[in-house]
């Protein structure tokens, strides 16, 4: 069986890596999990580690913080010689992180097949630095995971072969669904004080919302006036808590620490409604039927508003407290989508254990070391 090697960097590829990890091993593989530490705090690492039962890595990078070039620059450094030492026949990339596209280019040059799983999602916004980390891998990747029919339509629009393209479904919703009853026992409402449907979620963490003090104002003045016809209570990401404690926070918003997987799921369950910038909690909520409504002006997940309970609200004050009344006035009807079922990470293991290996997928007449890769002009 292959060796491979399973890359996670960050919170939003912990719960995608988990199942994946577990696919492949249930099937014989043997699987190297490798952490680049682009997360260090506990509260958004360990934490999720034991809810998940994660194992411990086998290998830690302890990359942490610094800039994009800094972050991204110091994986790869880190990441060439644990590859050429482990010598995998595979590596799984997953999301849209800087640790995601520095082991997807180390990889692609040293000649170990790449899949990307939650390839093909585009929000178009080149200002984002998710968006070039996605485009980039998809880029040099070999297995193209789709985790809805719109991100497989991207990728064949952007010229990739239909042999590279996989439609498997979303691996957050196979975290998800195995974890939700162990969530709904969690007893983060009693210690809040919360009750079903009596309260609003909130998450900000995006960098154009919480690190432009204009742009948050406006933000936390919506936040005031919806919180004073529904509750709301925000779970302070790192990146945000200086940037709220030098504005103020208005009355009615709770503050709280971050929480852990388990216990997050446990307050989107419950919610009325969840008001939020990041992409994975517009799949959660979709596939808990929970009313989102998305503080951006764009989302690479489009299918949550259209078969979804997510709805686009901007960045715009007076736009954000109409669209959120809207909602609790008329919530949108729960759907989810096509193979959002618990079983993406199942599909992910065969597509990968049933395609060879580097050099069984070759063309005879590429050149030593060069992947069988045909890449959009």
């Amino acid at each position: 069986m292959p060796r491979i090697v399973c890359v996670a960097g960050a919170r939003p590829n912990y719960m995608k890596i988990k199942p994946v990890m577990d696919a492949l091993e249930s099937r014989g593989a043997e699987v190297v999990l490798v952490h680049t530490g682009q997360h260090y705090d506990p509260a958004m690492n360990d934490v999720f580690f034991a809810d998940l039962g994660i194992r411990p890595p086998d290998r830690f990078l302890g990359v942490g913080s610094g800039s994009h070039a800094e972050q991204t620059g110091r994986v790869m450094t880190a990441f060439e010689p644990l590859l050429d030492e482990v010598s995998p026949d595979i590596v799984v990339v997953v999301g849209d992180i800087n640790s995601t596209l520095a082991c997807a280019l180390v990889t692609a040059k040293a000649g170990p097949l790449l899949a990307h799983v939650e390839s093909g999602l585009r929000s178009r916004d080149w200002s984002m630095p998710e968006e070039v980390n996605r485009v980039a891998t998809d880029r040099v990747s070999d297995y193209l995971l789709a985790p809805s029919p719109d991100a497989a339509e991207n990728l064949r629009a952007e010229g990739y072969r239909d042999d590279q393209i996989h439609l498997v479904g979303n691996v957050m919703i196979d975290t998800l669904l195995a974890n939700l009853e162990r969530a709904r026992a969690s007893s983060v409402l009693d210690e809040y004080g919360l009750a079903k449907g009596e309260y609003g979620l909130v998450t900000l963490h995006r960098p154009a919302n919480v690190d432009d003090p204009e742009v948050l104002t406006g933000l936390l003045k919506a936040l005031g006036e919806i919180a004073g016809r529904l509750p709301l209570v925000l779970p302070v990401h790192p990146r945000a808590s200086r940037r709220l404690a030098e504005i103020g926070v208005p009355g009615g918003i709770r503050l709280v620490p971050p929480a852990g997987y388990l216990d997050f799921i446990a307050l989107q369950d419950s919610a009325r409604v969840v008001l939020t910038d990041s992409g994975g909690i517009q799949e959660e909520t979709t596939a808990l039927g929970v009313s989102c409504v998305t503080l951006r002006d764009n989302t690479e997940r489009p299918i949550t508003v259209e078969q979804g309970t997510n709805v686009l609200a901007g960045r715009d004050p007076a736009r954000i407290v109409s669209t959120v009344n809207g909602v609790l006035d008329a919530p949108p009807a729960p759907r989810r989508p096509e193979l959002w079922d618990g079983h993406a990470s199942d599909r992910i293991a065969d597509v990968l254990l049933e395609g060879g290996t580097a050099s069984t997928r070759r063309r005879p007449t590429d050149l030593p070391r060069t992947k069988d890769r045909t890449f959009p002009i």
